[in-house]
C-alpha cells in the first residue's frame, strides 16, 4: 500500500528531514505489522489493512523520530527508543495526534450533523536507555495539569495515556521476542553500547556492531543495504543523546547553583537571627553574618552603605 505524507508525496520523497534507524527500519508495512502484533498481543498478518501516516514536518532538532500509522481501526503512534524518558511525552503526543487526525479526516465532514467516526488512538514509547527503568510504566497528560480548585477531577475533561515499555535485556523479552526486527534492533543498539563501554570511539563501535550483525544474521539484509546510511544516522543519534545529557547536566548544575545561592542567603539571614539571639543589635548581627559569609571589610561597607544610605562602620 502507498505510504503517504502530509503533502501527499510518496514516503521517502522528502529527504529534507533526518531519518532515524528506527523510522527507516519500520518504514515497511510487514515489519510494522510484525512490531504492532508483538506490542499489542494481536495477530496482524499479511493482508491486514495498514496506512503509514507519519508526519515529516514534526521534528525535534531537525530529526523525525515518530512513527504513526492506522491499523485495525486504531491510530497508533510509536516513538523510537528513548535514551531517557521525557515526562512531557503525553503533551507532545497530544499535539502530534491532533495533527494526524487533521491529516486523515475529511475537514468538510466536521461541519455535518452526522457523527464522523475516527480511529481510536494508542500511544506507545519504547525505552532503550541505560538508566534503570521499570518494565512498563504509564505516563498521563493529567500529571502535568495544574491544581484547579473547583474542578471535580484533576484532569477535567481531557486526558491521554502513554504506555512506556522498557525493551532492554531482561525486560519485556516476551514482547521483544515476537518481533524479529525489534529483537534485532535491540541487539544492534546493545552491541554499539557494549563497544563504547569498552572504550571504543563511536564510529568504531558502530562499524563493529554492523559487522557483528552481518556475521550473526541480525537485521539482514536491512543493514547490508543501508550500511553507510545507518552509520551516519547512528552517529548523529548518539551525538544527540550526548547533547541531551549535557543539557540535562547543565540544568542540574544551574539548579544546584541556585540552591547554593539560596542556601547562602538563608544562612546569612539565619546568622542575623542567631546574632540577635546572642544579644547583638540587628546591625551588629548583620555585619557579623556578612563577615562570616567571606566578605571583605570594604565589601561589607559597600553593602551596608547601599542598604542604609550611609556607612555602617
Amino acid at each position: 500500500m502507498t505510504k503517504t505524507t502530509e503533502t501527499g508525496c510518496a514516503m521517502g520523497a522528502n529527504r529534507e528531514y533526518k531519518n532515524s534507524v528506527f523510522t527507516t527500519l519500520f518504514d515497511d508495512e510487514d515489519k510494522l505489522l510484525e512490531l504492532y502484533s508483538a506490542l499489542s498481543g494481536g495477530d496482524y498478518g499479511e493482508g491486514t489493512e495498514i496506512e503509514i501516516n507519519t508526519l515529516e514536518d514534526v521534528l525535534f532538532m531537525n530529526r523525525m523520530n515518530d512513527v504513526s500509522f492506522t491499523v485495525g481501526g486504531k491510530l497508533v503512534v510509536l516513538i523510537e527508543h528513548q535514551s531517557s524518558i521525557n515526562e512531557n511525552v503525553p503533551l507532545r503526543l497530544l499535539l502530534y495526534a491532533a495533527r494526524v487526525y487533521e491529516k486523515i479526516t475529511d475537514k468538510r465532514a466536521l461541519y455535518q450533523e452526522k457523527l464522523m467516526k475516527i480511529p481510536v488512538p494508542e500511544f506507545i514509547v519504547l525505552y532503550n536507555g541505560e538508566r534503570e527503568f521499570p518494565s512498563e510504566k504509564e505516563l498521563r497528560l493529567s500529571d502535568a495539569f495544574m491544581e484547579t480548585p473547583g474542578l471535580p477531577e484533576k484532569f477535567g475533561s481531557l486526558d491521554l495515556a502513554v504506555r512506556v515499555l522498557n525493551i532492554n535485556s531482561g525486560h519485556n523479552e516476551g514482547i521483544v521476542g515476537k518481533s524479529a526486527s525489534l529483537q534485532g534492533y535491540v541487539a544492534f543498539i546493545g552491541k554499539i553500547r557494549e563497544g563504547t563501554a569498552r572504550g571504543l570511539d563511536l564510529a568504531t563501535a558502530i562499524t563493529e556492531a554492523v559487522r557483528y550483525c552481518a556475521e550473526h544474521d541480525i537485521l539482514q539484509p536491512f543493514l547490508t543495504i543501508h550500511a553507510s546510511e545507518v552509520i551516519n544516522m547512528l552517529t548523529s543519534e548518539f551525538k544527540m543523546e550526548e547533547a541531551i545529557a549535557v543539557w540535562k547536566e547543565e540544568g542540574r548544575e544551574e539548579g544546584r547553583e541556585e540552591g547554593r545561592v539560596k542556601g547562602r542567603e538563608e544562612g546569612r539571614e539565619e546568622g542575623v537571627v542567631i546574632g540577635e539571639a546572642r544579644g547583638e543589635t540587628k546591625g551588629e548581627a548583620r555585619v557579623l553574618s556578612l563577615f562570616e559569609s567571606g566578605r571583605t571589610l570594604n565589601e561589607v561597607r559597600e553593602i551596608l552603605n547601599r542598604k542604609n544610605g550611609r556607612l555602617g562602620l
